[in-house]
């Protein structure tokens, strides 16, 4: 009995270790729940440096308990381009060294991306929760996604006696190495990928995906708004990011490519290349195996959201699976609008 119990006090040991192992940084990410954070710096400086390789000193506070705030160093600085020149609330890029992350809830994060919203309107902070929401409804469909924790953020611009803080939603992106080692993958480098090199299924699942949201703000071929993730020995797999130029969105500054046959960011246009049928029909019955699942995601903030966006997103996802369940109108709409070069 002793040695039976032994045995499995150590096969429980090395099983803690092995998952350990396989998910870094695991605390962060793995809770549900908003974490409660307050950050400040002066914006103008922030935004008026162009320098990626210069950061800003300043100290992220956390709450770990109910009335119990902690507090570690980082440095920020502005990313992104659109959002960069046009925001108000520029997204950030976070550093942690490794003596300030020990220990912490960062401990295995040496940078985060946070995605803020862009402008000061009224519905902001509804921007941020339904581009959340594309990060979610993606984990639902691949194991091959950016981990994201969704934040309520107290925001403070400093400028001296006349500081202003801000109440915010916000969310964290897992770095896109610590990503890759999550995965047992390793992020691809090259300029350009020829698109029928990337694994056919995912492909096609990721290209569905985009139609869903209507968002044509991506290239697999160029990496633009996607890194490709190579799995040994040679599978090639897309992990998207960055939807808010998607219809799902509707952000107010959000654009088409004037190279697109569309005019608006509310119209889909399935932007895939060409695989065959039968996998086409796989990947459509699929979706609509999950209707119910991506239905039940969107629930999750609606009672975060103006009344009018819920019933606009209801309409949306409608809209969607309409295409999907109708002959017709699948191939009108993505069998036929596949792509056979770049």
């Amino acid at each position: 009995m002793k040695l039976g119990l032994a045995a499995f006090v150590f096969f429980l040991l090395l099983y803690s270790i092995n998952v350990a192992q396989e998910a870094p940084g695991k605390e962060l990410f793995g809770n549900p729940n908003s974490l409660e954070i307050r950050l400040g710096y002066a914006f103008r400086e922030l935004r008026r440096s162009n320098s990626d390789k210069r950061y800003f000193p300043t100290y992220l506070h956390y709450r770990i308990e109910k009335e119990a705030w902690d507090s570690i160093q980082v440095d920020v600085r502005a990313r992104g381009v659109y959002r960069r020149k046009n925001c108000f609330f520029t997204p950030l890029r976070v550093r942690i060294n490794a003596k300030e992350r020990s220990g912490t809830l960062f401990e295995d994060h040496k940078t985060l991306k946070l995605v803020l919203p862009c402008l000061t309107h009224g519905n902001a902070n509804d921007l941020i929760l339904m581009e959340y929401l594309c990060y979610k409804l993606y984990e639902l469909i691949t194991p091959y996604y950016f981990r994201t924790r969704l934040i309520a953020l107290r925001l403070t611009d400093e400028r001296g006696r006349q500081s202003k803080s801000y109440d915010l939603k916000a969310f964290f992106i897992e770095d896109e190495d610590l990503m890759a080692k999550r995965l047992g993958g390793k992020i691809m480098k090259a300029e350009e990928i020829y698109p029928f090199l990337l694994q056919d299924t995912s492909a096609v699942r990721h290209d569905f995906f985009q139609f869903m949201i209507a968002n044509t703000d991506w290239s697999a071929v160029s990496q633009h708004n996607i890194r490709i993730l190579q799995v040994p020995p040679i599978t090639k797999i897309h992990v998207p990011y960055d939807f808010d130029m998607s219809g799902l969105v509707n952000a107010p500054y959000a654009q088409v490519s004037e190279f697109l046959p569309i005019s608006d960011v509310r119209e889909r246009l399935y932007r895939g290349f060409c695989r065959g049928e039968e996998l086409f029909q796989f990947i459509r019955a699929e979706f609509i195996s999950f209707e119910d699942q991506f239905l039940g995601i969107l629930s999750e903030i609606e009672t975060e959201i103006h009344p009018d966006e819920k019933d606009r997103l209801r309409e949306f996802f409608d809209a969607f699976f309409t295409i999907l369940k109708s002959d017709r109108e699948f191939n009108e709409n993505i069998a036929s609008k596949c792509r056979t070069t770049r």
